[in-house]
């Protein structure tokens, strides 16, 4: 029942670091992943996405669900199940797994295709990492009838914890994400004529980050005393304050930035207010390096913002970045997402990305934030995108 494209004779370069992954999948106790996520897909792949289903997963009466295989120590086991077009792929681009099963249209088809793969390599009672979230029921069910001896545990903390790391190709896709969505919200608040509706500077940001070779993903977006941050027909007028806050992928990686705009001179206050903010993260950046733990770094932003005149009305937050936009380090429980700071108490390493945001609700000026995206190097920090920090200005 193999796909056609199912044996290679020799395993290709690993475009992931595989002692790493051989690590922490030890330490996770973990035998065999099954990864279904298409960011991790993506990322055990060494970059790929297959075209066709980037925008949408459904196909006919069920989904588009890719499963790499690892076997923890030894790579010549692994295994790629792909959709039946994605032969054409591989002809082209060869997967750098040894086998690759590119037969499955809906999400049982392929689980059956991955169990054929594990029992063929003798890994039918193995201890199997999957990733709940993104794993359907029909083909989890697939899986444990398949495979009844198998002991299915969670993955997602271990496959996390393997992309925390990045490598200079991964950071050097990140530089340019954020770089393209910097230069695309200046492009943007230079565009606008006066009486501009939101919906208008939403649209011309979009063409600018697709014009400049990246995917848009959102753009929220606040105008004058307003906080909120939908698009609308509200418009931007003279003497009032524009926040654009976006992300936008470059091949995968999330660029996520936010700044501010004015049409006309911004005002004494306004020029107080945006410092105020830009304290709280220099404050942040301060303590950007390798060793600070990750909770000090946020107390000290927090500390500086605490003695600000605008504390009651403003909120400082950090995360991981990388292929999603809430990654290793998690550095806040709750806040705003929902899950545990457990990098809290952790260094930062080198190679880790931090996206840092500093948020003003102010009740009488509007919406007001600066969010940069922050690399941990072996010195200290480097920014990416670290342009148009201050009030631009539109006259």
């Amino acid at each position: 029942m193999f796909a056609v494209w199912e044996e290679i004779l020799a395993v290709t370069t690993i475009p992931f670091d595989s002692v790493r992954a051989d690590r922490l999948m030890g330490e996770a106790g973990i035998d065999l992943l099954l990864t279904t996520s298409k960011h991790n897909v993506q990322y055990l792949l060494g970059g790929y996405r297959f075209i066709f289903f980037v925008a949408m997963d459904a196909i006919g009466h069920s989904r588009y669900l890719p499963f790499v295989i690892y076997e923890r120590g030894t790579p010549e086991h692994a295994g790629y199940v792909g959709n039946r077009m994605e032969g054409s792929e591989h002809a082209v681009n060869p997967f750098w797994t040894p086998s690759v099963h590119a037969a499955a249209w809906g999400a049982t088809d392929a689980a059956r295709l991955a169990v054929e793969h594990v029992r063929k390599i003798g890994k039918a009672n193995a201890r199997i990492g999957i990733e709940p979230s993104f794993l359907p029921l029909d083909a989890y069910q697939v899986l444990v009838d398949g495979l009844p001896d198998a002991v299915f545990v969670d993955a997602t903390g271990m496959l996390e914890r393997l992309r925390a790391i990045k490598s200079p190709a991964e950071l050097e896709k990140l530089r340019k994400a954020s770089e393209l969505i910097t230069d695309s919200m200046l492009a943007t608040f230079n565009a606008q004529p006066e009486g501009a509706t939101k919906a208008d500077i939403v649209e011309t940001l979009r063409r600018e980050e697709t014009n400049r070779g990246l995917h848009f993903d959102y753009c929220l977006i606040a105008a004058g005393s307003s906080h909120n941050r939908a698009v609308s027909a509200q418009t931007w007028g003279r003497g009032e304050v524009l926040s654009i806050d976006s992300g936008g992928n470059y091949h995968g990686y999330i660029g996520d930035l936010c700044r501010m705009g004015i049409r006309g001179e911004p005002d004494a206050e306004l020029q107080d207010l945006l410092a105020q903010i830009d304290g709280v993260q220099q404050a942040a950046f301060r303590l950007c390096k390798p060793g600070t733990l990750g909770g000090d770094m946020i107390a000290g932003a927090e500390a500086v913002l605490k003695e600000s005149a605008v504390a009651n009305y403003t909120d400082f937050f950090a995360h991981g970045m990388g292929l999603i936009s809430h990654e290793v380090p998690f550095l806040m429980t709750d806040h705003p997402v929902t899950y545990e700071g457990v990098d809290a108490a952790h260094p930062l390493e080198s190679g880790m990305v931090i996206s840092v945001e500093t948020t003003m609700l102010h009740p009488t000026r509007g919406f007001i934030k600066l969010e940069d995206t922050v690399a941990i190097t072996d010195t200290g920090y480097e920014m990416y995108g670290d342009r148009g920090r201050g009030w631009n200005v539109v006259e």
